[in-house]
């Protein structure tokens, strides 16, 4: 795992490819929760027997439940231990180019994409390939904008 702790180790990292991450296991018990939290209870995600017999032959993860995983799955790749308060600011360019099956694994790719300097601290854009064990297409590719404050 990659650890950054100054803005200057930053600024020398843009470009890289940070590192790819652990595996972890979507589980319908998880898929589940994420339905109850947003109130999505599409019957690809939690009604598993019509999903087995469905378009993807299970159930599946939803996109935004994909999508907010990048935070955990990017925690075995960096760590940011900057000094100051660190700041989710947004996302740019979202896809989510292939779904995940309930029981499949994801990973996250991370690369430090750019580091902006701000009147108020720093800027970083990190794209983040979330990769499905033995899957061509990825499940998500996405750009998170985080702000670093002194």
């Amino acid at each position: 795992m990659r650890t950054f702790t100054t803005l200057e180790e930053l600024d020398a990292a843009v470009g890289e490819e940070l590192g790819t991450g652990d595996w972890l296991e979507i589980e319908q018990d998880r898929v589940g929760l994420f339905a109850d939290a947003t109130d999505d209870h599409q019957w690809i995600h939690v009604d598993v027997e019509r999903a087995n017999a469905g378009p993807f032959g299970a159930p599946v993860a939803h996109g935004y439940l994909t999508l907010s995983l990048i935070p955990h799955l990017g925690t075995s790749v960096f760590a940011l231990e900057t000094p100051g308060a660190k700041l989710n600011y947004g996302l740019n360019k979202v896809r989510f180019p292939h779904p995940v099956k309930v029981g499949q694994r994801l990973r996250a790719h991370v690369t430090l994409v750019a580091v902006d300097d701000l009147p108020a601290g720093k800027q970083l854009t990190l794209r983040h390939v979330l990769e499905i064990d033995g899957v061509d297409k990825p499940a998500c590719v996405a750009e998170t904008v985080v702000v670093l404050l002194p």
